[in-house]
């Protein structure tokens, strides 16, 4: 049987990697939904225009928009389909990612219910690879198990005896 802490990561990895790969998605196509692609040519947009540092390195909305979708949607597919090491490494792209655009939000006086969802999932990801990065401590499991046959279990009656108050 699988350890709790391997389901949570698994699930966790899957459930964050095709929300990625949506949202990436959402962004280099409008075939989804055209209004939430839209949408985001607009955000983007306003991104470069209040961050004039773009525009010097020659990073217009279009390209920022799609090459943020890529990296998401590629990291999507790793954390979603490829075992071991490669997931915790697209997650932390990720999770650089979300910080960038919760930067980018904040610097456009965007509202809170229009981040949100980068604000959960920036958790979520945070969630996953301190998860993931915890060593599993096997031998502490095996002392427990093995010291509490020696112990008296708690819920064993006390010696009975005669107690001094002073």
């Amino acid at each position: 049987m699988a350890s709790p802490r391997t389901v949570t990561i698994v699930a966790l990895s899957v459930a964050l990697g095709l929300f990625f790969v949506f949202m990436g998605t959402i962004k280099l196509t409008p075939r989804l939904s055209k209004d939430a692609y839209s949408e985001m040519k607009r955000a983007y947009k306003s991104y470069v225009r209040a961050l004039p540092l773009l525009k010097k390195m020659g990073i217009n909305s279009i390209l920022l928009r799609k090459s943020i979708g890529a990296l998401e949607v590629a990291c999507g597919i790793v954390m979603t389909l490829v075992p071991g090491r490669p997931k915790d490494v697209a997650n932390f792209f990720l999770l650089l990612l979300v910080l960038a655009v919760l930067f980018f939000h904040q610097l456009v006086g965007d509202p809170l219910k229009r981040y949100a969802h980068a604000l959960v999932f920036g958790i979520l990801l945070t969630c996953r690879l301190l998860i993931a990065r915890k060593p599993e401590d096997r031998s502490s499991e095996k002392s427990l198990q093995g010291n509490a046959e020696e112990k008296p279990s708690l819920y064993e009656k006390a010696p009975q005896g005669k107690v001094k108050v002073s």
